[in-house]
């Protein structure tokens, strides 16, 4: 079994997951536009270019994203999307360029499970938690 969050986004699919792959040192292995598709009907003329599907492929990880058709979108609300990096030099470097021009709710910092973590929207309304670094727990 396989769990992969699906993020939806507001005509600004693309984009995201160019950053995404890019900071994430990972591939897109699929990007589907509505042009073409079945669903293209369900969609405004304007609305054809906008992502149907998309499919990013990061170490053993998968990223999975659609553009929702106009009248479906919504901000994600009671999720985040948790990044574990193996450093905190990694950690800083994604945290810093999901921020730019997104919102931070918790500024990177050291905690008690990892030597960096921070919370933040990136500006395309995505919630994440970074985190870098891993700190060995005690387990008794």
């Amino acid at each position: 079994m396989t769990l992969n969050p699906y993020l939806l986004f507001n005509g600004d699919c693309q984009e995201a997951f160019q950053l995404y792959r890019d900071l994430l040192d990972g591939r897109i292995d699929f990007m589907q536009t509505f042009d073409g598709s079945p669903a293209c009907d369900d969609v405004p003329f304007e609305w054809y270019d906008k992502i149907l599907h998309v499919r990013l492929v990061a170490g053993n990880n998968v990223l999975m994203g659609s553009d929702a058709p106009p009248g479906r979108y919504s901000r994600p609300a009671g999720m985040s999307v948790a990044l574990m990096l193996d450093t905190a030099t990694d950690a800083e470097r994604v945290f810093d360029a999901l921020s730019e021009e997104g919102n931070v709710q918790m500024p990177m910092e050291e905690t008690f499970w990892a030597e960096r973590f921070g919370m933040l929207t990136d500006r395309f309304g995505i919630p994440w938690m970074v985190n870098g670094a891993m700190k060995q727990l005690a387990t008794d």
